[in-house]
């Protein structure tokens, strides 16, 4: 019974669905990690909110291993990579239905990968427990960032 698939992609997957079914804009709360990649001047205390509605990305692509997408970040797009492992929850923005589901940090890997990816994409270590010392860049002033569709 071990080689039983996990039901998180399924229920990610019928839960976007239903989002956009109902006229509703998915969001999905990531948990960020060495194995993400998402603009990291965007993430705050280790995780991102991401608004994947049909008319927020291009490729979007979400199956069993992970949810990968281009969006765009200020205007600029770049392309997300989500594992499903990392998703802590979908919701739809509108009403705040969904459901949640537990992250659970990988041992041993973060912090050195974290620091092999900071060479290699800007990236930031994010784990809450770190010590915060002077390499750490400083979050930009004025609240949360968003995204806005222009027509």
């Amino acid at each position: 019974m071990s080689n039983v698939p996990s039901t998180k992609p399924y229920l990610v997957r019928a839960l976007y669905e239903w989002c956009v079914d109902a006229g509703f804009t998915p969001h999905v709360a990531v948990v960020v990690d060495d194995t993400v990649r998402v603009p990291r001047a965007f993430v705050r205390d280790g995780q991102i909110v991401l608004n994947i509605a049909p008319d927020a990305t291009h490729q979007f692509n979400l199956d069993n291993e992970a949810l990968s997408c281009q969006a765009r970040f200020g205007g600029v797009a770049q392309m997300l990579y989500v594992p499903i492992a990392n998703i802590a929850a979908i919701y739809a923005r509108e009403n705040g239905q969904g459901m949640a589901f537990e992250v659970e940090p990988k041992p041993d890997a973060a912090a050195p990968a974290a620091a092999a990816a900071d060479d290699a994409d800007g990236a930031d270590t994010v784990a809450p427990e770190s010590s915060g010392g002077d390499d750490s860049p400083t979050p930009p002033e004025g609240g949360r960032p968003h995204l806005r569709v222009i027509k």
